[in-house]
């Protein structure tokens, strides 16, 4: 009885240096087995291919964890915003100078990149956004409206004065490419004017796809 256990301790034993040396996986199990009994030689095997399982299964685990990072890492920034000039149906302008246009009254404001108080929309991510302005005003003085991307003008929206069309409604729209921290905004320009109102010459925008 003794003479067993000694055995198999030995076996086992020989087993774990074999595998602290560096051998290829499977040589150790080949080697032990070559004079062990069948139930110690079944042991063998059935540890060998248990440590097989386990070697597939953190590789599956590994796998897994670098796919849940990847999505992790693309979850959707979402930015939108909708803002109108507000005024209580007032005339905003003629100004001698070119004005950012304020849009006072936000709709909606998700991503807080829209500043109701400067008017200024600052891209929070690098991305391709979608921007879109309208207006409301009279027929007696001229619309000029640019949007801006920094000090550029992109885009712009106009109506010329005129006696026989007692109000005006136009707008324009555009996707743009910013870089993070980049500033959208629309200018009114010198000498022109829009009727401020909460629900008409509005603003708005929004984070399609971040690049």
């Amino acid at each position: 009885m003794h003479f067993t256990i000694l055995l198999f301790v030995s076996l086992f034993c020989g087993w774990i240096l074999a595998q602290d040396e560096g051998d290829p996986p499977g040589t150790e199990i080949f080697n032990e087995t070559q004079s062990c009994f069948p139930d110690m030689c079944n042991l063998l095997k059935d540890f060998g291919g248990l440590r097989e399982k386990l070697k597939t299964v953190e590789a599956r685990l590994k796998e897994s964890e670098n796919q849940l990072c990847e999505l992790k890492s693309k979850e959707r920034t979402m930015v939108v915003f909708s803002a109108a000039a507000g005024g209580g149906n007032k005339a905003i302008g003629p100004f001698s100078t070119d004005k950012t246009l304020i849009y006072r009254k936000v709709i909606t404001n998700i991503g807080n990149a829209y500043n109701q108080v400067t008017g200024i929309f600052a891209a929070p991510v690098k991305g391709i956004y979608y921007f879109t302005f309208h207006h409301h005003a009279g027929g007696t003085n001229i619309v000029s409206l640019s949007l801006m991307k920094n000090n550029e003008v992109v885009v712009m929206n106009y109506d010329h004065r005129t006696t026989a069309d007692g109000a005006d409604n136009g707008g324009n729209a555009v996707f743009l490419q910013l870089q993070q921290g980049d500033h959208v905004y629309v200018r009114l320009d010198a000498n022109s004017h829009v009727w401020g109102n909460d629900v008409i010459t509005t603003f708005s925008g929004f984070l399609v796809n971040e690049v």
